[in-house]
Order: structure tokens, then C-alpha cells, then sequence
């Protein structure tokens, strides 16, 4: 469960901890005190993944609602997605009325350049290359022509590969 904290920028009011939109709106109006009424959030404990996509999408007391929706329903893949576009290739994104599966974001689950040219050799974007001919092939000069486009990251302790449309 993802575990956020509102910290007042008022120095003279406490902040407090939360795990829900309801909860949030509840605690900040109900606070002994004067009003406050802007707050900085802060991502406290959670999945990684949901950490990622909270500091990527940059989220306030104006996006919260929607940071939780995205945290609660999108799958893995739409979150990296997200966060990969955002964070890494400066694509804007609406969390109230954009989708992240509106990005032209490839993803491959690889450890290394290396792996991706093995990978595109044997999904045959190179054309189709005899087998016997494939010992032959230099993968770490294919590796070293696809980092041009494709770029690492690692998200949540898991290696991925991505390019940008």
C-alpha cells in the first residue's frame, strides 16, 4: 500500500501520512490548527514502480487523486510506459485526461545492448540469416549501432531497454 505524507510549507503546522485520496481530504481539514492550505507531497514507502511514476509525473495536491487511480489501476506495463516517457523522454502527460498507452514507447525487458541485438537477430529484423552464418555475426558491433536509438534503464531493481518514438 502506498504510503504518502503532506508536509504543510506553513513551518508552524504539522504534516501527516496517508494512503488514500479520501484519507488525505479528511486529515487536511481536520487538523488542529490554522488552515492550511497548500501542501508539498512526499512519496513515503510503496512499490518501487509506484515511487518511479509518483517522481516522474511530479505529483502535488492538485494531481493526487489521479496519482492514486494510476497507482491502483494501471498494469506494470502502462506505468513503465509512463515513466519512461515522462521521466526519461520528456514527454508531457495529463494525468486527469491522458493514457499512457498513448506513448510510442518501445520496452524490452533485457540486461544489455547485446541481448537486444541477439534478440532482433533472432526475431529476424535483420532479415532472415542461416543459422550457421549466425556464429559469425558480430552482436557487440549490432549492440553498439542500436544504442544510437535505444537507451538503459533500470526501474524497481529490473533492467529494461527502451526507445522513443
Amino acid at each position: 500500500m502506498t504510503c504518502l505524507f503532506a508536509q504543510p510549507y506553513d513551518f508552524t503546522a504539522n504534516g501527516f501520512y496517508f494512503h488514500s485520496l479520501d484519507e488525505y481530504i479528511t486529515k487536511s481539514f481536520n487538523l488542529n490548527g490554522p488552515l492550511i492550505e497548500e501542501y508539498e507531497i512526499q512519496f513515503i514507502d510503496g512499490e518501487g514502480i509506484d515511487c518511479k511514476l509518483f517522481e516522474a509525473l511530479n505529483i502535488t495536491q492538485c494531481n493526487i487523486g489521479a496519482y492514486f487511480n494510476a497507482a491502483l489501476n494501471w498494469d506494470e506495463d502502462q506505468k513503465l510506459k509512463a515513466i519512461i516517457a515522462v521521466g526519461e523522454c520528456g514527454y508531457k502527460f495529463d494525468l486527469a485526461k491522458d493514457s499512457p498507452d498513448d506513448f510510442e514507447v518501445d520496452i524490452y525487458q533485457l540486461d544489455t545492448m547485446r541481448e537486444l541485438a541477439e534478440h532482433f537477430v533472432e526475431e529476424g529484423l535483420y532479415g532472415a540469416i542461416p543459422e550457421n552464418i549466425r556464429f559469425y555475426l558480430d552482436y557487440d558491433l549490432i549492440a553498439r549501432d542500436l544504442s544510437m536509438d535505444y537507451s538503459e534503464i533500470t526501474i524497481d531493481g529490473t533492467s529494461y531497454i527502451y526507445r522513443c518514438a
